[in-house]
């Protein structure tokens, strides 16, 4: 399901432009509820992460979550040259930290591919959405939204990343409707987005993107989704783009390494603890350990306009592999077992090929989940493949850094 078609499902028949970030939110924990429900007709308790395209998506499921929010392990920095060159890099390391513009702070990248990295974005004026909430204090509390607007004075909510797009990796051309500019002299494209990120529908005012050429062929974006349409502004954005400078390049690291990848499969994009992608910056702040998501073929490395997983049927086939507490799973842990599930929309399997689904490998002591799983992604995989692919995995010390390995290294068996 993509996110166009997951707002409407879960928001009935609300005027269109009323569908703010809370309401995407909201609205998607209860489409886990129901999916959680689905999911229990056929033996299953749950999900890690239901992949859905674009933006909103897994803050949806902290209600499902048994344990707080752990503080981001790598928080805003101010940023310094260290004389290193955009260019040295190769794809999954990190080249910049994070720093401060105003009332707005970018966080060290916690997310990696082959053709960017991405940090979270936080402001002053506003209340994070990456913050998942315990099942708890959701019951306590009360539907979000509905808090939200009874609140007096109540700050608005943001959900916003950088993404330092690898030279000739994107392509400012392709920004819809997007209007040239200058900001601190340097080429810029800013843009509205459309609510739900869908190109059918209207402009959402609190929806913006500016993008800036931080060196020559080599493109920064800011994309912001704020419940407020005044703030941030595109001026506020445009303070982000003197304080970005290079650092020392560091390989982004995962605590795990894999034994078995299928045939044609390659390395698209990590996360550093987080899950992969967008995912990962989604819920910045919900202690994952790490991830990875494979694509086939491999994804292209130019024109890219968004990061790969925020574009509709962008990767049609493919796997993630999450490692994260097992209080983050839906499923009650069973220490040392390995368990494996067919997907929702089972489709017959022919020849030994589709089918899809994922497989769960719990720790010796039930507290890590390991998962892989094809859904989102195209379900090309039958889950024999996805039990080897996880059966292959080797996971670290996942309180230990010093036993993780860099990405380019754990990706490749």
């Amino acid at each position: 399901m993509q996110l166009h078609e997951f707002v409407d499902a879960v928001t009935g028949e609300e005027p269109p432009m009323t569908r703010t970030a809370d309401d995407i939110v909201a609205a998607g924990r209860r489409a886990q509820r129901r999916r959680r429900a689905g999911f229990a007709s056929v033996g299953v308790a749950g999900l890690v992460v239901v992949a859905v395209a674009g933006a909103f998506t897994l803050p949806t499921l902290g209600v499902e979550r048994n344990t707080t929010a752990a503080p981001a392990p790598a928080g805003a920095t101010t940023s310094g040259s260290t004389g290193a060159r955009w260019s040295d890099a190769a794809p999954f390391t990190f080249t910049f930290t994070g720093y401060d513009a105003g009332t707005l702070h970018v966080q060290n990248p916690i997310v990696t591919s082959t053709g960017y990295q991405i940090a979270s974005v936080y402001s002053d004026g506003h209340t994070s959405n990456d913050k998942p909430v315990t099942a708890e204090e959701a019951e306590a509390r009360g539907d979000v939204v509905d808090r939200k607007r009874k609140a007096v004075g109540g700050k608005p909510t943001l959900w916003a990343y950088l993404t330092v797009y690898r030279p000739g990796a994107f392509d400012p051309a392709g920004i819809k409707d997007g209007r040239k500019v200058t900001v601190a002299g340097r080429k810029a494209v800013q843009a509205t987005l459309p609510v739900g990120l869908d190109p059918r529908k209207p402009v959402d005012p609190g929806n913006k993107l500016l993008a800036w050429e931080y060196a020559p062929n080599a493109w920064a974006a800011v994309t912001s989704f704020s419940s407020s349409a005044a703030t941030p502004s595109f001026q506020d954005l445009g303070g982000l783009v003197g304080g970005l400078k290079p650092s020392r390049p560091k390989p982004a690291l995962v605590p795990f390494t894999v034994g078995y990848v299928p045939s044609g499969y390659l390395p698209l994009q990590t996360g550093t603890h987080a899950m992969p992608g967008l995912s990962g910056i989604a819920t910045a702040r919900a202690g994952d350990y790490g991830g990875a998501t494979y694509t086939r073929p491999a994804a292209p490395t130019s024109g890219l306009t968004a990061p790969y997983d925020a574009v509709d049927g962008a990767i049609k086939d493919g796997f993630h592999i999450f490692v994260t507490p097992s209080s983050s799973s839906n499923q009650s842990p069973e220490p040392g077992a390995t368990k494996c599930y067919p997907g929702a929309d089972r489709r017959p399997a022919a020849a030994g090929a589709g089918g899809g689904g994922f497989c769960n490998i719990w720790s010796a002591d039930g507290t890590v989940s390991l998962q892989v799983s094809g859904m989102g992604l195209g379900d090309a995989l039958p889950l024999a493949e996805l039990e080897k692919i996880a059966r292959g995995i080797r996971v670290a010390d996942v309180r230990n850094e010093s036993t993780w390995t860099p990405a380019a290294q754990a990706l490749r068996p």
